[in-house]
């Protein structure tokens, strides 16, 4: 195991990489942890804009590796995940906003980015030809 790989590799690629590590830990965290608690929301709060930048950065990835890649090959298939993490992030929050029961469904949308976005995902960063696997497998 070496993070040379990833060190090497275009710094949107690395901003990805160790934001969706970061969190992934943090969702840990929220979901074992106990709710409504002021470390609970703070937490929350990062790891919301850490998967923010994780589904921006995602766009780029493509075109990172591939200088002067056409904007229509930009994406493939594993970008659903980007749009959906959009989607679920503009909803968890507007659940938030909520005030009663509607907000204690915030949790749905964010379980459900935790499990598409970084673990189902997240396992496909460590496919071969991937730099995730030639960080954990060697090159």
């Amino acid at each position: 195991m070496s993070l040379q790989p990833l060190l090497d590799a275009p710094w949107i690629i690395q901003a990805h990489a160790f934001a969706a590590m970061a969190a992934f830990v943090l969702g840990v965290i929220q979901i074992a942890a106990p709710k409504g608690t002021l470390p609970h929301k703070a937490l929350g709060a990062v790891w919301v804009a850490l998967m923010a930048v994780i589904a921006v950065s995602s766009i780029f990835v493509r075109p990172s590796l591939n200088p002067g890649l056409p904007l229509a090959k930009w994406f493939s298939w594993i970008h659903i995940f980007t749009v959906m993490t959009i989607f679920s992030i503009a909803l968890g929050v507007r659940l938030l906003l909520k005030s009663g029961p509607a907000r204690k469904h915030h949790a749905r949308p964010f379980i459900g980015i935790f499990i598409g976005g970084l673990i189902i995902a997240g396992a496909l960063a460590f496919l071969p030809g991937r730099i995730m696997h030639d960080v954990l497998f060697g090159g």
